[in-house]
């Protein structure tokens, strides 16, 4: 390691040459990585709304439509702008009544379910848009907009792909805020906290190399979503901010010894050797600790939901390249601006906590009590909190796609749309006492099928193409089922038990999909990933620590602690009775884990030290909160005010949400070891050092 070290300090500028010119690559690989909207579209491809979905894409090109509310239009000008939008690139055709009957025939003489689907009673009428991309391509997306540019007034385009085009542009717009505002924040803390001037700037430069590299090796997994795009850098940021300056504190400390030491070296070869010793110690210290982070979010590769896997690897890929900056083009950073970080510097702000050190050594045993009586309820309240499903509720309701949507709600009834896809091989007689059996069913508004439009007076042979196309494709016949539940709700998930019951008496292998399908197979899936993925990121961490400290019972301590402070966090929100997103229990189990276990790690391995230096536990203990409370409070503010500050300004209820909680974790996790850790470390030391090889030995009493 340390010929390595003499590498990167004697070639340092050629280091940092390398280190831009992969940058070039890495930023046509970060533009170059497709960004998925649609979080269904990471549910399990064996599920049966899946399969129905993959059936719809392939077979009936409905995969992707959007229904345009039409209000107060003539026919001349509707027809105009129908005209108009099928020819927008991207669209596949745009269905009206028009397409089924003359248009001179007065709407009155319209078969009663084609007037039942076609328009309202105030004389509102809809249109459905297919594209020829999925929802979330970047061809549908476009063609949206261009739709939007065309639409007249009263007119309102709304279902999955307005939604997802809207949260494409929300998203675009909000993360270089995220970014800004995540960096300002961590650079105050920084200064606040570090005697370098020009420190903090270093520190932004530096952690930008692997932020960059991280988005530019996306490229290779083919795409990411949208949400660890929003993520990613913040998380990241806060994350690897202990590394640099774990590797900045060692490198002072090795500084003041070589120059008190050796006094007749040059300035700068101190400087060299110092930075030689701090790569050395620190690449060993981090690499430990990035090894529980890693763990962390590696465990997420566990969810049958394909979202985890998604940001698992992203973050612990962030994670590992972190630690390679740190150890090369960090160093390389610090000794070429060297003077500047010498000669510009200030008093810091952040105080070591002497008299939190002493108090909690003294009053140990009231602490730990009040501690577990604060702990009961929220332990119990983060099992009650409430959980939201659709992932439309948490984005602005003045968006175009959701102000659309709203309209089909209240102008049509249509709050869902069910695709029932069954075998072409039965009966008309049989379709058509499905159709009845499905009408029965509660919340169930009405039923279309190709059945329906024959039925209702309009020869089979003057239907158009596309009207057969669209209930008759790959040897499947499809029906659409129009639900006043909304998704994700207990009505619509028993309403949807029932429908399935029904079609597959009729057709075992036949399948439901659409938005309200995939929601209730998503409620299910995330609560089955809820378990493992904690259990693994658990378990993971928890072979690390033993590991690393060759201890059965100090893993049981640092893990019960942060769990103790995730479930805190996750338990507020029952008492001030907000709804978090489904994946928030998922994610901050593994995130709150993994990113604030190294304090633990941190105070734990100085503990230790203290305690072969000859002093007592409580003495020990003392001096290890005493100096390592600076490193704590510096990392764990840092990761705050760069998550809270993206909670403030987003305006989706999802990424706030998330970021709130991300926020909230790191400081309920810095006071959980600050304050609760130092007392178990305190009353289990007896235990630790029965359970753990090589532990110092101590002397009598505490």
């Amino acid at each position: 390691m340390e010929r390595f070290a003499k590498f990167i300090v004697h070639h340092r500028k050629m280091v940092l040459v390398i280190a831009v010119i992969l940058l070039i690559p890495s930023v046509f690989g970060a533009v170059g990585t497709y960004i998925n909207y649609d979080i269904l579209t990471y549910l399990p491809a064996q599920l049966d709304s899946m399969i129905g979905e993959q059936y719809l894409e392939d077979d009936f090109h409905m995969a992707s439509t959007a229904m345009i509310t039409v209000e107060h239009m003539g026919t001349a000008d509707l027809l105009k702008m129908k005209d108009e939008i099928a020819q927008i690139p991207g669209v596949e055709d745009v269905l009206w009544t028009s397409d089924l009957v003359d248009v001179q025939i007065p709407r009155e003489m319209l078969p009663e379910d084609i007037q039942k689907f076609f328009y309202n009673e105030s004389g509102a009428t809809m249109m459905i848009v297919r594209f020829y991309g999925t929802s979330a391509s970047e061809e549908t997306m476009n063609a949206i907009e261009q739709i939007k540019s065309v639409l007249r007034e009263d007119c309102f385009i709304g279902g999955m792909s307005a939604i997802l085009a809207d949260t494409k542009a929300l998203i675009n717009s909000e993360i270089p805020l995220y970014v800004l505002c995540a960096v300002a924040c961590s650079i105050v803390v920084l200064f606040l906290s570090l005697k370098g001037t020009v420190v903090p700037a270093i520190f932004m430069v530096g952690i930008a190399f692997p932020i960059v590299y991280n988005f530019g090796t996306n490229y290779f997994l083919g795409q990411i979503s949208y949400i660890t795009e929003a993520l990613a850098t913040v998380l990241q940021l806060g994350v690897t901010m202990d590394f640099s300056i774990f590797l900045l504190h060692r490198y002072e400390e090795e500084k003041r010894r070589l120059g008190n030491g050796e006094g007749g070296v040059a300035v700068r070869e101190i400087e060299e050797q110092a930075m030689v010793k701090a790569i050395c110690n620190t690449a060993s210290s981090i690499a430990g600790s990035s090894l529980t982070t890693i763990a962390g979010f590696l465990a997420m590769c566990t969810m049958s939901l394909a979202l985890g896997k998604d940001i698992g690897i992203v973050m612990a890929k962030g994670v590992a390249l972190g630690v390679i900056c740190t150890v090369t083009i960090l160093p390389a950073l610090i000794l070429t601006f060297r003077k500047a970080i010498s000669k510009y510097t200030h008093r810091t702000f952040i105080p070591k906590l002497s008299k939190t050190a002493s108090f909690v050594t003294k009053h140990y045993l009231p602490i730990l009590l009040v501690f577990v009586l604060i702990f009961i309820p929220f332990a119990i309240g983060q099992s009650k909190t409430s959980v939201y499903y659709t992932l439309f509720d948490s984005l602005p309701q003045d968006m175009d796609g959701i102000v659309g949507t709203n309209r089909l709600k209240e102008d049509f009834d249509m709050t869902t749309t069910h695709f029932i896809m069954v075998d072409e091989g039965l009966s008309n007689y049989d379709m058509t006492q499905l159709t009845n059996e499905l009408e029965q069913v509660d919340g169930i508004n009405q039923v279309m099928s190709y059945e329906k439009f024959v039925g209702g007076g309009i020869p089979d042979s003057m239907l158009p193409d596309e009207v057969r196309e669209i209930f008759h494709a790959g040897g499947h016949r499809m029906l659409l089922a129009n639900s006043s539940y909304e998704s994700g709700s207990d009505e619509q998930n028993h309403q949807l038990e029932e429908l399935n019951a029904i079609v597959k008496r009729y057709d075992p292998v036949g399948v439901i999909s659409g938005e309200g399908a995939m929601t209730k197979d998503l409620i299910e899936v995330a609560a089955t990933d809820f378990r493992n993925v904690n259990f693994t990121s658990i378990l993971a961490v928890f072979i690390i620590i033993a590991v690393v400290f060759r201890s059965a019972s100090i893993p049981v301590l640092l893990v019960a602690a942060i769990e103790s402070a995730i479930f805190i966090n996750l338990g507020i929100p029952y008492f001030t009775g907000s709804v978090l997103p489904f994946v928030a229990s998922i994610v901050i189990g593994t995130i709150q884990l993994g990113a604030t276990v190294d304090y633990a790690i941190l105070l734990t391995t100085r503990f230790r030290e203290e305690l072969e230096n000859g002093h007592r536990t409580r003495e020990a203990v003392r001096i290890s909160v005493e100096q390592c409370s600076p490193s704590i409070l510096t990392s764990g503010l840092s990761f705050f005010v760069a998550t809270a500050s993206v909670a403030l300004i987003s305006k989706m209820e999802l990424i706030k949400s998330l970021c709130l909680l991300i926020s909230r974790g790191a400081l309920i996790s810095m006071a959980v070891i600050l304050l609760i850790l130092p007392a178990l470390l305190i009353v289990f030391a007896p235990l630790i050092q029965r359970t753990t090889s090589r532990w110092p030995r101590q002397t009598k009493g505490v």
